[in-house]
This record gives structure tokens, sequence and C-alpha cells, in this order.
């Protein structure tokens, strides 16, 4: 949106990922205090944003299919430039590059496909976990300096964030049940941001504060937009494990599922870690 102040008649999220067209495919958009992190915006919020610029265009085909999101260097609080582009567009599938500029540098791009969704035949392998309903679990934000948080109500029934009397974990696994606060009907661009809600494996593994950031995100859409639009503003259950940690990264897995069971969108990432070798 423009430099004028943001609306206070307008969901934060509406507002955060609003943009202005200035030119085919090119759009201005301002980053927004609520969905601040530590450096730069959460991550989520920006691969909302790159959703919401193609979704927005014109030359659009189909639905969004998979999104994935390279965070450069961090955002810088202000405006920015968008340049969403469709290199490749066939019967049923459009390819999209995707840039997020600020005074000249680029600091994110993205590949981005949409396509045709068309009556097949469908099965699910993988199975929503059986947990609690989300009504017996217990709210439990996160620290008040993680700004972007403040903007889910989170119900963790595994795997929370870690406190002084955590302890190293042997496994990373988080599940929890999410949705925004204030209440807001889900839809494509907040299922996006929602992939990016989980805090760094590696805290939950070495129970402690380790500075980390997503280097790649990559998120697989499987349900239609009206199937995501269903939702309407009940919790999500989303749950995320790592597989490798070494080297300064490690990755991690997450699916998220609706109320009814119905698995509406996958992510993988790679995540850059700091921290010391153990001495042998």
């Amino acid at each position: 949106m423009t430099e004028a102040a943001h609306s206070a008649d307008v969901h934060p999220f509406d507002d955060a990922v609003a943009l202005d067209p200035v030119a085919e495919g090119v759009y201005s958009g301002r980053t927004h205090p609520a969905y601040a992190n530590m450096v730069g915006p959460f991550g989520g919020i920006t691969a909302a944003v790159v959703v919401r610029a193609v979704l927005d265009d014109a030359r659009l085909l189909g639905e969004l299919l998979s999104l994935t999101v390279n965070y450069a260097a961090p955002v810088a609080d202000g405006t920015f430039e968008l340049t969403a582009t469709p290199v490749r567009t066939n019967r049923s599938t459009q390819h999209w590059t995707v840039e997020l500029a600020q005074d000249g540098t680029v600091t994110t791009t993205a590949t981005v496909v949409t396509g045709l969704r068309r009556p097949t035949w469908s099965d699910t392998e993988v199975a929503m976990p059986e947990v609690p309903a989300a009504e017996a679990v217990p709210v439990r934000p996160m620290p008040d300096f993680v700004v972007w948080a403040r903007n889910y109500e989170m119900r963790y029934v595994e795997g929370a964030l870690p406190d002084v009397d955590t302890g190293a974990q042997p496994d990373s696994t988080t599940t929890l049940w999410v949705r925004e606060r204030p209440s807001r009907p889900l839809d494509v661009p907040a299922l996006a941001a929602l992939c990016d809600v989980f805090y760094p494996r590696v805290l939950r593994r070495r129970g402690t504060f380790v500075p980390a950031g997503t280097v790649s995100l990559s998120t697989y859409f499987h349900a239609a937009a009206d199937t995501v639009r269903a939702q309407g503003d009940r919790p999500l259950l989303a749950t995320a494990r790592a597989g490798v940690f070494g080297g300064g990264y490690f990755d991690q897995s997450a699916r998220l599922w609706s109320a009814g069971g119905e698995l509406l969108a996958s992510s993988h990432q790679l995540v850059y870690f700091k921290e010391r070798a153990l001495s042998a």
C-alpha cells in the first residue's frame, strides 16, 4: 500500500499484504509493524505478499499450486516494489517469477506455479495426527518480543517454544492448533503465511535460543481455493519437524490440516542457524 498510515479499519493481515498497482505486473507495498521479526518482517508475511501479487494479476491462469520464496536479504522497514512475471503459460499451468526490491536492490526472489484444477481420481495417503480438540488445548503465546506471533492464536499439542527449564530434546516435532488473531476467514495468502508459523526447529532440539532464519521456503497447496475458504476462521492443525541439522543449516517439513481433517498445504524449508560446534 502507499506510504500513508496503515488503516485501523482493515484486518492487520489484509493491511500488510495490500498492494498498489504501478504498471502491469508491478506493485508497490509497505512493511507492516504488526508483522515485524528479529531482522525484517516475518517470512510468512513476505510469502503472502508474493502470493497476493500473483493472484491480483489479470494475466493469472487458475489457482495457486506451489510457491518457493528465497530470502536473499532482510527487507527493511518501509516501502518495497514487487515485480511479477508470467514466464510461461501452458494449457493447464502457468509459471511465474517474482522479485521484491527496495531502492533498486533485490531482497527476495520467488517462483510461483498456478494452474487449473481438474476433476480426477484423488486420495490422501497421510493421515491427520490424532490430537485433542482445539478448545481442549490451552493458548500459549510466544514471548512479547516476537511481534509477528501476536497475530496468531497458538495452542501447542506438543513442542511448545522452549524455556529455561526445557532442555535439549531428542525430537524436533511441534504440533499446534493455530488461527489468526483477531479472527479472520482463511484464504490462500493467509495459508501461505501460516506455513511459516513455526519457530526454528533448532530451538526445540537444543532447548535454548539459537540465531536462525529461513533461507528458502517452498509450499505446495493441495486444496482448491474454495476448500480453503470453507475453513472459515476455525483453527488449523499444523505440524512440523526437521530431518537433518549440520553445517549451519537444517531442513523443516510441515503439514497444515483443516479443522475437518483435509490436508490443505505442505511446506519444506531450509534454515540457517549459528552455533559453535560441540567440543569432542
